[in-house]
């Protein structure tokens, strides 16, 4: 059963607090007897940063700026370029065609 700690009384947090006071202390004994520093079990572990691409963030900024131009009445400004998609050769479409249809008749294979 999992409880937020807003709804956990004092007492229970301070019994908590000292749970995880021991928690540390046993794996720091843990780590004297093993030679060797062990990771705290309970430790979070901070969340992947993700990246926006240039062409995201340009898309973002186009629109903040087309936004404050609206609100303070001026003309929007020019509409940036359309993207363009990088364009691959019949030859290589052909070859990764070619490519995931071997592979997938592999996979079928296996299957009977």
């Amino acid at each position: 059963m999992i409880t937020s700690i807003s709804s956990l009384s004092v007492q229970q947090l301070r019994k908590a607090a000292k749970l995880k006071e021991k928690i540390q202390s046993l794996e720091k004994e843990l780590g004297k007897i093993l030679g060797a520093s062990t990771a705290p079990v309970a430790q979070a572990v901070p969340a992947k940063k993700r990246k926006l691409s240039a062409a995201g963030r340009a898309a973002i900024r186009a629109a903040v700026k087309a936004r404050w131009a609206k609100q303070k009445g001026l003309k929007s400004p020019a509409k940036p370029a359309p993207k363009t998609r990088s364009k691959m050769s019949a030859s290589a479409r052909a070859r990764i065609s070619a490519a995931m249809k071997a592979r997938w008749a592999k996979v079928k294979a296996k299957k009977k």
